[in-house]
């Protein structure tokens, strides 16, 4: 059982660092705005986000050099700096919303001002970093907060008592009027190529650890998986407490509240624990990726023992925190513009794991078969259609 737990470590955490409360946010906005009707695109989402996380993982046991590394041997020094600070300045973005998400769910659990546990959780958070072995503290947080999400999103959605017919309809495809811009949205928190990414140097951090452990294709699916079922929850939830109600969401925690009037303050509560969750989970995840790709983009290794990655890694977290002190709240505005945005840089490092995924000599038995080429294309040209449709929807609507 341990070593099956440890095993599952890069894909929960993968898991927990894209799970954040603006994917919270944007997936209730989907429940209450149009019910049922887009449940279809968790699906398709989560099926392209396994296929890129097996792709990483599988980069992460072939490469005897971190992604990074072999992106520079590949197509140069210039390559690998770009995608390394576009990946920290998109992490440095997103942790605003995570710092905000911690502050709002103690915030309001406790009745203090949010700013005040904006500060205390990053202080956690840099404080992790200076743990003898961040790796093993760190996948075991995030398996804590991971099941601490699922007990609290579980247990709403029993009271929420959905209708099934719903569920089941959602699941035919479907774009309903004026959707568009949100499921850009989701789909690239969602379809996270920049978590896929980092499952290759997570892979990588776990073998040097437990060598013992071979990786396998269902230690990263298992944590997508939940990653699926966290976003279908939250989406059911908001269907068929919310959209009933005609109740709008312009931030994580209006779901609260409005789920304490029909539940009372237990299902309040639980919802503020698994927000809380989500928060510090992609607090500590997210600042640990920008770090770390930022340290390997400059040389510097990606080891989340060097000083100088956690000094990159602490940076996230204390630029994220200043935004979120200036910023005040988490406008549900923000948050789709900011994850949608992402989808202009996503389809450049898609393709940069794709490429690398094929080739033979970097891969050896592990290069993609078939089945990985086919699904993987369709995935870049989803990535790439709806970078053309976000055009449209940013500056021609």
């Amino acid at each position: 059982m341990k070593k099956w737990l440890l095993s599952l470590g890069p894909g929960i955490i993968t898991a927990a660092l894209v799970f954040g409360p603006s994917k919270m946010t944007i997936t209730s906005k989907l429940g209450a705005d149009y019910g049922y009707s887009l449940l279809w695109i968790v699906v398709v989402a989560i099926f392209f986000m396994t296929i890129f996380t097996i792709m990483g993982a599988r980069i992460g046991v072939a490469a005897d050099q971190s992604l990074l590394s072999v992106i520079r041997n590949k197509w140069g020094n210039a390559a690998a700096i770009a995608i390394g600070l576009g990946i920290f300045f998109v992490t440095t973005s997103f942790q605003a919303g995570n710092s905000i998400g911690v502050g709002i769910a103690v915030g309001e659990a406790t009745g203090t001002s949010h700013v005040l546990w904006v500060v205390v959780f990053n202080l956690v958070g840099i404080c992790l970093l200076f743990f003898r072995a961040f790796y093993k503290v760190l996948e075991k947080l995030m398996i804590f907060l991971v099941a601490l999400m699922l007990f609290a999103f579980v247990t709403t959605l029993f009271f929420a008592k959905p209708s099934i017919a719903g569920m089941a309809g959602g699941l035919v495809p479907k774009l309903p009027d004026g959707s568009i811009g949100l499921v850009i949205a989701f789909f690239a928190s969602c379809f996270s190529i920049v978590g896929a990414f980092y499952q290759s140097y997570l892979v990588q951090e776990r073998i040097k650890i437990n060598p013992e452990i071979k990786e396998k294709k269902s230690h990263s699916i298992t944590g997508i998986v939940i990653l699926g079922f966290m976003s279908a929850i939250v989406m059911i939830c908001a269907a068929a407490v919310l959209n009933t109600k005609g109740i709008k969401v312009n931030n994580a925690s209006d779901m609260a509240r409005a789920l304490e009037p029909l539940f009372g303050s237990a299902a309040s509560t639980f919802f503020l624990v698994g927000l809380f969750g989500a928060s510090f989970s992609s607090l500590v995840g997210n600042a640990t990726v920008g770090g770390a790709l930022l340290g390997d983009a400059f040389g510097k290794g990606s080891q989340l023992n060097s000083k100088a990655v956690k000094i990159f890694i602490a940076m996230v977290m204390v630029f994220g925190a200043i935004i979120a002190i200036k910023f005040g709240k988490l406008p549900l505005e923000l948050i789709v513009f900011a994850q949608s945005v992402t989808i202009f840089l996503v389809p450049f490092i898609g393709i940069a794991m794709y490429a690398i995924s094929n080739d033979p000599k970097i891969m050896g038995k592990h290069v993609n078969t078939l089945s990985t080429k086919i699904f993987g294309a369709i995935g870049l040209l989803i990535l790439i259609f709806l970078a053309l449709s976000n055009v449209k929807e940013l500056f021609f609507k």
